[in-house]
């Protein structure tokens, strides 16, 4: 998979296209089209999920990837909802706020924002919310590895909680929390 700190570069086919929007009452989509959505949820779900953890990383150490990826990280930041003053001139306090508990970049909104791609994503289908949820943790795996070992504590509860939201969502909508699969 080809992952880019550009939100822009999600592959957003499926949604695109207008043979694969179907309207719930007129016409029934097929397994392919099925298995095609989930792929595309679980791989934009990891994009973004990867996208959150290497911005908090970012943050945190900034002297590591400012400098080879500045236009793709600026991108993603303004997708996100970022208006503040580029990341590079902030001063360790300024960017020691966006990542605390109130912070755009902290565990809470960070972990809202991962949770509701994939929940709004899916809609009430299990299947899509259970692809969601596996493309947060590939992508979270993708970020360790490029991070070379494992995240700082953030990440880590961002991750958490981003997989609680998407758990409540599946147990809300009365699925078992549990992949009946595995």
């Amino acid at each position: 998979m080809n992952i880019s700190a550009n939100t822009n570069a999600l592959n957003l086919n499926v949604m695109n296209k207008e043979s694969s929007i179907k309207s719930l009452y007129t016409q029934k989509i097929t397994k392919e089209e099925l298995k095609d959505i989930k792929d595309e949820i679980s791989q934009n779900a990891s994009a973004v999920a990867f996208n959150s953890a290497l911005i908090q990383n970012n943050l945190l150490n900034p002297e590591d990837s400012f400098l080879r990826n500045y236009q793709d990280f600026q991108s993603f930041l303004t997708d996100v909802g970022y208006k503040g003053k580029a990341i590079a001139e902030l001063s360790q306090d300024e960017a020691a706020q966006l990542v605390s508990a109130d912070g755009i970049f902290g565990i809470s909104q960070t972990s809202q924002r991962i949770a509701n791609f994939v929940i709004n994503g899916a809609g009430s289908d299990e299947s899509r919310l259970r692809a969601g949820r596996e493309g947060m943790i590939q992508g979270f795996k993708e970020a360790e590895a490029m991070w070379g070992g494992k995240l700082p504590e953030i990440s880590q509860q961002t991750m958490l909680n981003a997989i609680e939201m998407v758990d409540k969502a599946i147990s809300d909508l009365g699925y078992s929390i549990l992949n009946e699969k595995a």
